[in-house]
C-alpha cells in the first residue's frame, strides 16, 4: 500500500485555493504554488523561463501569487553558489587592495562579533559570487539590523545566512548600486509604515508579518488602493468568510484592479454586481441604502466590542 502521508512538517493550503488550483486545470501552475508555499519565492527554482512563465501567469490571474514575484534572474537561477574553501577565503583577505578586508571589518562592527569561518564564507558569496559592491553590502547589513531591532528588540543582530537572503533578494532585483539600495530601503521604509496602517484598517494588532501577508499588502500598495477601499474590501471579506481572509480579499481587491477601481467612492460607483434574474424574468432590487447602512453599523459594533475584549482580558 503507498504511503499517502510522509512525517515531517506540513503544509496548510485553504479549500477555496484548492479549488481555483483545479479551476486552472495545469499541473505546473499547482506545482509552483506548492513551491511558493514550501519556499515563500522562486529563488532555487531551477526551471527554465518558457516553462516558469506561463504557470507564475496562470498563479498571478488565479490570485494565488503576489503581482510583484519577479522572475528570478536566469544567471543567478542556473549558476550555483560556489563552494568557497577556507583557502579562498585566505587569499581574498590577504589581496592587496582588495575591499573584501576593509568589508569584513565594517560588518564585524555593525553586527558588534567577530565573524566565524562559516560567517566569512557567506558573505564572500554576496560579494564575489552575487558581485555585489561593498557599500550595498553594508547597506543591507544595516537594513537587516534595522529589520531584526524592530522585531525582536533594540540590541538583537541578524544571522549572515538571514542577510544572505536577502542579499539574493535584493540581486534579484537588481538592486546592486547605491543609488538603488537607497531607493530600495526607502521604499521598504514605506512599506513598514504602511504595513501598520493596513493592519489597523483590518481591525488586526499591529504585529509582526508572515511574508505571505507583507506580499499582499505590498501589492495592494502598488495597485495604489487607499484606505476606504481596503476598509471596504475587508468589510466585505468578513461579511462573506464570517473572519479575515486574506486570499479571499486579495481577490476581491484584484476585480477592483482590473476595474480601475482604486477608492472607495469608485467602488462604490463602478462596482456593481449583476443582478440575479428571478423566474419571472424580473432582476431582483439591489439591498436598499438602509440595509447597508444597519450591516456597516454591526461591523463598527463588533469591532467596538472586540477591542473592549481585548482590553478588559489585557
Amino acid at each position: 500500500m503507498s504511503q499517502t502521508m510522509i512525517p515531517g512538517g506540513l503544509l496548510a493550503m485553504t479549500g477555496e485555493a484548492a479549488d481555483r488550483l483545479l479551476g486552472l486545470d495545469s499541473g505546473d501552475a499547482a506545482l509552483l504554488y506548492v513551491y511558493l508555499l514550501r519556499q515563500g519565492d522562486l529563488r532555487g527554482l531551477s526551471w527554465p523561463e518558457e516553462r516558469l512563465r506561463p504557470a507564475l501567469e496562470k498563479l498571478r490571474q488565479a490570485g494565488l501569487a503576489p503581482a510583484e514575484e519577479a522572475l528570478p534572474d536566469p544567471a543567478l537561477r542556473e549558476a550555483p553558489v560556489p563552494e568557497y574553501s577556507t583557502d579562498d577565503i585566505t587569499a581574498a583577505l590577504g589581496e592587496g587592495g582588495s575591499p573584501f578586508a576593509p568589508l569584513c571589518d565594517a560588518v564585524e562592527r555593525r553586527l558588534g562579533k567577530r565573524l566565524s569561518a562559516s560567517d566569512l564564507k557567506t558573505l564572500y558569496t554576496l560579494y564575489d559570487h552575487l558581485a555585489l559592491p561593498p557599500e550595498v553590502i553594508l547597506m543591507l547589513v544595516g537594513w537587516c539590523t534595522e529589520e531584526v531591532e524592530r522585531k525582536y528588540g533594540r540590541g538583537r543582530r541578524p544571522r549572515l545566512s538571514q542577510i544572505s537572503r536577502e542579499g539574493f533578494a535584493w540581486a534579484r532585483r537588481g538592486i546592486d548600486t547605491m543609488e538603488r539600495a537607497e531607493g530600495h530601503i526607502q521604499r521598504l521604509t514605506r512599506l513598514r509604515s504602511r504595513e501598520g496602517e493596513v493592519l489597523r484598517l483590518l481591525d488586526i494588532p499591529l504585529r509582526p508579518l508572515v511574508e505571505r501577508e507583507r506580499a499582499y499588502i505590498q501589492a495592494w500598495d502598488e495597485m495604489g488602493f487607499d484606505d476606504g477601499a481596503l476598509r471596504l474590501a475587508y468589510e466585505k471579506t468578513v461579511l462573506k468568510k464570517q473572519s479575515m481572509d486574506w486570499s479571499y480579499m486579495n481577490g476581491i481587491l484584484r476585480r477592483w484592479h482590473e476595474k480601475g477601481l482604486h477608492s472607495e467612492a469608485a467602488v462604490r460607483a463602478g462596482d456593481r454586481d449583476p443582478r440575479p434574474v428571478r423566474a419571472g424574468g424580473q432582476s431582483q432590487r439591489p439591498a436598499p441604502p438602509e440595509e447597508e447602512r444597519r450591516t456597516r453599523e454591526d461591523m463598527e459594533r463588533m469591532r467596538r466590542m472586540m477591542e473592549r475584549m481585548k482590553r478588559e482580558e489585557g
